[in-house]
């Protein structure tokens, strides 16, 4: 297919996507939420995430090195489960989990950019900031593969170091005391069943990986190089999270965290270094998000454009000219503007988790049932995945049906909407089985 170019993307470039997917919405958007889930020794839950998401990567990586492909995930789930409900349902799940994501990173620009001007009183112009984002995103991702990986390389390893050095300028601050945030005041305690919810927020923070199997065929020596992007990927992005996480619990209480849950990077940079701390992480965050956004836009429009290819998902051009895949990326972007405006934060990055986790387990599932004696997976590794995925999911939908019920019917109604609508589009468009190339 001319739409994929094989050795377009480098190994650093891989890194690159990834990284720039993970660290935007990861840290920016959901410190304050973990915090509130956790409680006071919140930096150690982006650990347990690494760890459960180290777990799932397996299944991924096993698949990539079997299966590179330009369709990642969705061409995993046709190896698993045939072309079918099944596969079309939960590449849908991730694809939409995808736009979730994108929606959050919008909001979470928003968010930031208006710290520089007042912050809440402006809170109006975060969906319209975020939908401007959104719009840039667009005309980026339109101009190619080269130029989206030289930008991403490049604005991820910026704001890598610019959030390193904001992590380690806090932390000298507080005199390098490693000690969890205090209460003050105001402050719900963690329960189990909290600090286990929040798990699944640090896995949401850690997901951008998947953005590495979408690209598999495009990445130069895609069967070594797919498995080691994904390793270095959540490495690099654990030690941010930690420092970050650290820095900002030494500087500010529990309490103001919390309350600033959908800026706390930026309010911990006050006490440490005053407004010009403020400056330069919004500065960080809009780069962050700029960059996660563009890497994610490029990841989910591929994947839509193989469902696409592969008959298994609905598609109109709605008159529009052009190749399949800018068709699904005005889709990607017209969804996330909704989404954008229409949820906040908390609540986009809730559902996103979900539907994440219910995507993640049916995966892992396939990967054991029927590929796991083709791919030479461990079966041991995959039912521990299939098992932490489980508690995690079970933990966060508890959590959330006691405190905000309407998270958990609208995940629920997205879930039902996707399969059953897959399975009445299937029915009616009958998809011939075939052993579908990889090879694209």
């Amino acid at each position: 297919m001319g739409e994929y170019k094989e050795n377009s993307l480098s190994l650093i470039g891989a890194i690159g996507l990834g990284t720039g997917v993970m660290i935007s919405a990861g840290i920016f958007a959901l410190l304050g939420q973990v915090a509130e889930l956790a409680g006071t020794w919140f930096p150690l839950i982006f650990i347990v995430g690494g760890i459960v998401t180290g777990f799932s990567a397996y299944s991924y990586v096993k698949m990539s090195n079997e299966y590179p492909s330009a369709g990642g995930i969705g061409m995993f789930l046709m190896k698993a489960y045939g072309k079918g409900t099944i596969t079309a349902s939960a590449a849908m799940l991730m694809a939409i989990s995808m736009v979730i994501n994108q929606s959050l990173v919008a909001r979470t620009f928003g968010t930031y950019t208006l710290q520089l001007f007042g912050g809440d009183e402006l809170g109006y112009l975060v969906p319209i900031l975020g939908v401007g984002l959104l719009i840039f995103a667009f005309l980026v991702n339109i101009s190619g593969n080269a130029f989206i990986q030289t930008f991403t390389s490049i604005v991820s390893l910026l704001k890598i170091i610019g959030l390193v050095i904001f992590a380690l300028g806090g932390l000298w601050v507080a005199g390098f005391s490693i000690t969890p945030a205090e209460g003050g005041g105001g402050t719900a305690d963690s329960t189990i069943a909290s600090i286990v919810a929040a798990v699944a927020l640090t896995i949401l923070s850690f997901k951008g990986f998947t953005t590495i199997t979408n690209s598999g065929s495009e990445i130069v020596k895609p069967k070594k190089n797919v498995g080691r992007a994904i390793v270095a990927s959540i490495s690099i992005s654990l030690i941010v999270y930690l420092l970050i996480a650290w820095a900002v619990s030494s500087n500010l209480p529990l309490g103001e965290i919390i309350k600033a849950k959908d800026y706390s990077l930026a309010e911990a940079a006050r006490p440490a270094f005053g407004d010009l701390g403020v400056w330069f992480t919004v500065i960080i965050a809009i780069i962050a998000t700029i960059s996660g956004i563009i890497a994610s836009v490029f990841a989910v429009s591929r994947m839509l454009a193989m469902l696409t290819n592969m008959k298994l998902i609905p598609h109109k051009h709605f008159g529009m000219p052009g190749r399949i895949q800018k068709h699904t990326l005005v889709y990607t972007i017209v969804l996330a503007m909704v989404l954008a405006v229409v949820f906040d934060l908390s609540r986009i990055a809730s559902v996103g988790a979900i539907l994440y986790l219910v995507m993640d387990m049916i995966v892992h599932w396939g990967v054991l049932k029927h590929l796991r004696n083709k791919v030479d997976a461990k079966p041991a590794i995959v039912i521990t995945a299939l098992i932490l995925d489980a508690i995690v999911l079970a933990a966060f939908i508890w959590v959330k049906a006691v405190n905000d019920w309407l998270i958990v019917a609208v995940s629920v109604v997205f879930i039902l909407l996707i399969f059953v609508g897959e399975y009445l589009f299937l029915k009616s468009n009958p998809v011939e089985e075939e052993e579908h190339g990889h090879d694209h």
